[in-house]
This record gives C-alpha cells, sequence and structure tokens, in this order.
C-alpha cells in the first residue's frame, strides 16, 4: 500500500471534515436528542457521509459529466447550504424543535453537506483520478475509512463534551462553530465564483 498517499488522504480530509470542529454543530443540531438518539444520529450520519465519498469517488466525474454540472457549481452549491445551516445556528433557530420534525438531521445536513461537503467530495474525486494502480486505490481507500472512524468517535463521545460544557457551554460553542462554518460556506462560494471567472468551470 502506498503509505505516503495514505496519509495525504487522511489529513487532506481530516482538515476539511474536521472531526472536533464538527463536535460543537453536532450537539447542536441533535440538542432535543436523547443519548441513544444522538448515537444513532452519529452512526447514521457517518455511513451517509461514507456513502456518498465513495460514490462519488466511483462515479463523481460521470455523474458531474451526465449532468452538465461542473466542480465549481457543485462547490458553490455546497457553500450555499452551508451557509443556510450557519445562520440557523447564529440565531438559534436550530434549537428548535421544527427544524427536526419530519427531518432526519443524521442524513441531511450532518451526513451531507456538513461530513460529505464539496471540499472532501472534490477532494476524493482528484486523488482518485490521480491514483495508479491498486495499491494508490486501497490507500485512498484506507485513508477515507480512517477519517470516517474518526468522525463516528468524536460525534460518539460528544455527549461527553455536552456533560463537560453544561448548556450555556455547548450554546457558546455552537454560536462561535455558526459563525465559522459562515465563513467556510462564503469561502466556497467565493471560490467557486473565482473558478467561474477564470475560466477553470
Amino acid at each position: 500500500m502506498n503509505w505516503q498517499l495514505f496519509g495525504e488522504t487522511f489529513v487532506t480530509l481530516f482538515v476539511i471534515m474536521d472531526p472536533l470542529g464538527t463536535v460543537p454543530i453536532f450537539l447542536g443540531l441533535t440538542a432535543p436528542f436523547t443519548g441513544a438518539e444522538r448515537s444513532r444520529a452519529a452512526r447514521q450520519a457517518v455511513l451517509v457521509a461514507f456513502g456518498v465519498i465513495v460514490a462519488f469517488a466511483l462515479f463523481g466525474q460521470r455523474i458531474l459529466d451526465y449532468l452538465h454540472i461542473s466542480l465549481p457549481a457543485l462547490q458553490a452549491a455546497g457553500g450555499l447550504l452551508l451557509l443556510l445551516i450557519a445562520l440557523e445556528l447564529l440565531t438559534g433557530k436550530g434549537d428548535e424543535p421544527t427544524s427536526t420534525v419530519g427531518v432526519n438531521v443524521a442524513l441531511v445536513p450532518l451526513g451531507t453537506p456538513l461530513l460529505a461537503g464539496p471540499g472532501a467530495i472534490v477532494a476524493t474525486m482528484v486523488y482518485v483520478q490521480q491514483s495508479r494502480g491498486w495499491d494508490d486505490h486501497l490507500a485512498i481507500a484506507a485513508g477515507v475509512v480512517a477519517v470516517h472512524i474518526t468522525l463516528y468517535l468524536a460525534m460518539r463521545f460528544a455527549g461527553l463534551v455536552h456533560r463537560v460544557l453544561g448548556d450555556s457551554g455547548v450554546l457558546l460553542v455552537t454560536r462561535v462553530a455558526g459563525l465559522l462554518l459562515s465563513a467556510i460556506a462564503v469561502q466556497l462560494v467565493a471560490d467557486a465564483v473565482r473558478a467561474f471567472v477564470t475560466g477553470e468551470a
């Protein structure tokens, strides 16, 4: 196995998907949940994110070509979705029961676009396109699996973080996370617009 490629894949996806930064967002979106429900949501979110990443790694370029969608367009769409989520966290609307009625937050927005967002999807697709041989494919697959295990552990023990910080601490961290997430969303859109202007799309 190509251990260097494994390390590059793991570090890149770790930084983009940000397991530690996901904890306050996860706590904010699952505030009304019991411990068991939060654990189930963590498992479902990771499985959904893993499924999306694998699907785009295998068929992503074909899907985008078939639909005539460029990578910057996908990036801009993901950025707008993240911005909506960030505004909910900033204004506190994400804490209201109506925000989760009839919606499984483990699927949307946790599984995608928070975890399996445009950044992670594009990064994985680039690594797959640049890979040569089964050693590289195995290294990329191992890196993706390792990052998702880390994500699950971070969210699985988010309850411990909740007990340590308390309700007020979680509320503060959630607001800060919403601010940071909004900045990430704006950056994604800005990068996509820049790609359109420079003709990369």
